[in-house]
């Protein structure tokens, strides 16, 4: 039950503190700051985030990307820093006590912070909940020592909580209600002045340097092999900042391949998805929002051989993708480390590009995803946060 702005007001706040370490953390916080910065007036809202929470007010203390790091071994040389950023946000947070703790995904760094504030007395609300569905279930052990209150984007990580004995809402996931049921590819196409009948394919190899450097060269090289095949594809890859585009160019060209035109964007994910015929996309967030968008993909990742050789052996599905997760079904092909060669993207890429049955298959499945994971997230997650908040001023 949502609580009233009457009841609201009767909760004395002085501040919340969320940690959000990634761009999709930063976004997912946002929704939730949307819905509960009006049930909280004059509350500082403030702890480590981006420029979506400081749209909503959100003052970050640390910078973002001083905690964006991926994989096992990546994250060897940054450990001594991070770490002393995690030990002075607890500091100054057990010292501050704010209303409540959210740690917005990011569970390698969040889990520990909560666990440190809640066994300190401040309530602790996670959102999203760690994936123990695909990989270290053991991690619900130090989730119940650590969360006071979980909040799932995924309908059937409720009965995993609770069956744990971690009080859980599901609250949808906020990307379902971003992303319109029907998307208008001609008018995405317009903006970035590209033909309604063009033929286009998306590149999404990832917003982070790793990322980047593991995946350009395959994805780029997977594209000039389809260019062999049909002249007249466009290609367009969203940026996301200008650190990122300088190092895509620069792999591109190492590689021998910037005769490969492809149309590079300032941000601008959604529309370089929804302008598409199909998607080549790294694991992760993107694919869901390529499922969201209705487009045919193909999913791929690589990664530091010595994490891949780890991280291989840890998981407890057959799929990596969330489309697939979601639908418990190859839906769409994944090609991961080795097998994600140029030719073997590029054979894929051209059979979703190929196959219009196939497309208007993946566009019915995607839709009845679409509905499953559609509420209002922002109202439903701010008044799950306000309930804990509540509970603990009694």
């Amino acid at each position: 039950m949502a609580l009233s702005a009457d009841h609201a007001s009767d909760l004395p706040v002085a501040n919340v503190a969320i940690v959000a370490g990634e761009v999709s953390g930063d976004l997912l916080a946002s929704r939730l700051l949307s819905g509960l910065v009006p049930q909280l007036p004059g509350a500082r809202f403030h702890g480590i985030g981006g420029e979506h929470m400081a749209k909503q007010g959100f003052v970050s203390d640390w910078p973002l990307d001083k905690l964006t790091v991926r994989g096992l071994f990546e994250i060897i040389p940054r450990y001594r820093e991070i770490k002393g950023i995690q030990n002075a946000l607890r500091d100054q947070l057990l010292a501050e006590r704010p209303a409540v703790f959210i740690g917005a995904d990011y569970p390698g760094f969040n889990l520990g912070l909560e666990q440190q504030l809640k066994e300190g007395g401040i309530p602790t609300v996670h959102y999203i909940g760690p994936q123990i569905w695909a990989w270290r279930g053991g991690r619900i052990k130090k989730i119940i020592k650590a969360v006071s209150h979980m909040l799932v984007i995924f309908p059937f990580e409720e009965e995993i909580y609770r069956k744990a004995g971690v009080p859980v809402t599901y609250v949808g996931h906020p990307l379902a209600e971003m992303i319109p049921l029907q998307p208008d590819e001609a008018a995405a196409r317009r903006v970035l002045g590209l033909p309604e009948d063009a033929n286009v394919v998306t590149l999404m190899p990832g917003s982070r340097m790793g990322e980047l450097k593991y995946n350009t060269v395959a994805f780029v090289g997977a594209c000039k092999l389809l260019l062999a095949r049909d002249r007249s594809l466009r290609f367009v890859a969203p940026m996301a900042g200008e650190k990122q585009r300088q190092y895509f160019l620069q792999l591109i060209a190492e590689a021998g391949l910037q005769d490969v035109e492809i149309l590079l964007t300032d941000g601008g994910s959604h529309t370089a998805i929804c302008a598409a015929d199909a998607v080549l996309v790294a694991s992760g967030t993107a694919s869901l929002e390529v499922a969201l968008y209705k487009k045919p993909m193909v999913i791929a990742y690589k990664m530091m051989r010595a994490s891949w050789e780890i991280m291989r052996h840890m998981g407890y599905q057959p799929w990596i993708g969330l489309p697939n997760i979601l639908a418990r079904d190859y839906l769409v092909p994944e090609l991961l480390q080795n097998a994600a060669s140029p030719e073997a993207l590029a054979e894929a890429m051209w059979q979703q590009l190929s196959d219009v049955p196939g497309r208007l298959r993946l566009v019915q499945r995607f839709t009845d995803m679409h509905h499953s994971l559609l509420r209002d997230s922002a109202q439903e997650s701010a008044n799950a946060v306000m309930q804990v908040i509540a509970a603990n001023r009694k």
